[in-house]
């Protein structure tokens, strides 16, 4: 799974930009890397009473400050039917 969060202004028009979360994980996973940010010396979108780069980025998202890009679907694990796939006697 491949997310880029990104927020300035020149973002990619060929890829949906997704602001609902569909898992929890996600959401986390999109929280953890813009904390990240924040820590690297991003500014707040959100007024908060917290300093804390991770409740920072969980307010962010709580008031829809933050979007992501999904970039597509994870890959998947081959069939053993496959036949670009040998298969090795022993």
């Amino acid at each position: 799974m491949d997310l880029r969060l990104d927020l300035t202004s020149n973002l990619r028009t060929d890829l949906p930009i997704e602001t609902k979360f569909d898992s929890n994980y996600r959401k986390v996973m999109v929280a953890a890397r813009r904390a990240r940010q924040i820590q690297s010396g991003a500014s707040p979108l959100v007024r908060s009473l917290s300093t804390k780069a991770c409740r920072l980025a969980q307010e962010e998202i709580m008031a829809g400050k933050i979007a992501y890009v999904h970039t597509g679907p994870p890959p998947e694990k081959p069939t053993l039917e496959d036949p670009g796939i040998p298969i090795l006697a022993i």
